[in-house]
């Protein structure tokens, strides 16, 4: 609590309700605060010298700073016997301590957000309410961007309150400058110098980011303008780096509906921020689907890893050939020869096929870290399947007996 502004709120009200000159000094018997501005930063014997005499003095103490409140003789046709002049003043101090101690609505807002994205609220009618409280909008459906911008918050040696507070309000400024539509954007620094975005993740606010005109989605909604979003995260990494010359690194999350979602989406980020961070460095974008086989192995949500399965095996979902290929093909030790033997295809059709499975889905099976992420999605996507439904079906005969 800053001690000079609670000096400059006591003097205004005291002296409103007083009508009367007030003074407050602090430990070093300096006036910090005066209804006459010509005596701050004066020694308080400067006050024999003021026009108005002292009429009462009241000690001031706020956390570890105290100081005294300098009340003059109240004005012309003012009368206030000192004993209740002392009770006014008593009463003005405890409001105003009380009044600073109250958390901001920045500090309420991050500590609404922290909760919202760990869980701790779930009633996604207590989330809408208490979010228009605060002044943010949850309609729009919106993703998480994590970002990790603690070398530039906080620093190598760590820094004081007031440091920290200033150097989140810049950048949380550099990114909503950034994010230029109408409540696309909703900050909040979690602490440990994060910051989460909450970014609203639907077309229209993606628009700037969609390439081509018209963003592809991969049949699951949760990973719908994903694309656009690490463009959009990759763009604004670029920006801040700018701003502040700093290391920065961002997770992205998937968009989950509703607003418990959120939380889910902050899970994917954090899990990706992690996992990226370690695995490829910082000043990167990370994404679950670009951390290959760490995000499977990484991540400790069954339902991410599994989500993750059939978001990279989806460009198939309707190339039965091209299952069944890749399920013989891993049953062969991932040997040409004996798979095309077993296809009772020539050579040249099985690169043709494999070749499409990599324009399809990016992965190359004839590499081993591709090979690993797509024999991994397809075990998965048959665990899944097999729970869901009780047996093996959606999935080729090979691939339920396969290697």
């Amino acid at each position: 609590m800053d001690y000079q502004r609670v000096a400059q709120t006591l003097v205004a009200r005291t002296a409103e309700l007083l009508q009367a000159a007030v003074t407050v000094t602090d430990e070093r018997d300096l006036v910090v605060a005066s209804s006459d501005p010509q005596l701050i930063g004066r020694p308080a014997r400067a006050l024999g010298d003021a026009p108005h005499p002292e009429y009462l003095r009241a000690p001031l103490k706020v956390e570890s700073r105290s100081g005294e409140i300098i009340v003059a003789h109240p004005g012309p046709g003012e009368a206030l016997s000192p004993r209740l002049a002392s009770i006014i003043v008593d009463l003005v101090v405890s409001q105003t301590v009380v009044v600073n101690n109250l958390p901001g609505q920045h500090t309420l807002k991050n500590k609404y957000i922290y909760d919202v994205l760990n869980g701790t609220v779930t009633d996604e009618v207590t989330i809408m309410r208490e979010a228009k409280l605060l002044g943010m909008d949850l309609v729009p459906p919106r993703a998480v961007i994590l970002i990790d911008a603690a070398s530039f918050i906080v620093g190598s040696a760590g820094a004081a309150q007031a440091r920290v507070e200033r150097q989140v309000q810049l950048l949380i400024g550099s990114i909503v400058s950034f994010f230029t539509l109408p409540n696309d954007t909703i900050c909040a620094y979690l602490g440990d110098g994060e910051i989460a975005v909450l970014k609203a993740s639907n077309t229209r606010n993606l628009a700037n980011w969609v390439e081509g005109g018209r963003e592809q989605e991969c049949g699951m909604s949760s990973w719908a303008n994903l694309d656009a979003l690490k463009r959009a995260s990759a763009a604004l990494l670029a920006r801040l780096r700018a701003d502040t010359g700093a290391t920065i690194s961002i997770g992205i999350g998937r968009h989950h509906p509703g607003l418990r979602g959120l939380a889910r989406s902050y899970q994917d980020a954090r899990t990706a921020l992690s996992l990226g961070r370690c695995l490829q460095g910082p000043n990167q974008v990370h994404g679950l689907d670009r951390l290959g086989v760490a995000a499977f192995v990484g991540s400790n949500d069954e339902r991410t890893k599994i989500d993750l399965a059939l978001h990279l095996l989806s460009p198939l979902d309707h190339e039965p050939d091209l299952l069944d290929t890749l399920a013989t093909f891993f049953a062969a030790n991932c040997t040409p020869s004996p798979t095309a033997s077993r296809l009772r295809i020539h050579r040249n059709t099985l690169g043709y096929r494999l070749d499409k499975i990599t324009a399809l889905t990016g992965l190359d099976p004839r590499r081993f870290d591709d090979a690993l992420q797509i024999r991994l999605a397809l075990v998965l996507r048959s665990l899944q399947s097999r729970h869901g439904s009780g047996e093996s079906a959606g999935l080729p005969e090979r691939e339920r007996i396969g290697a």
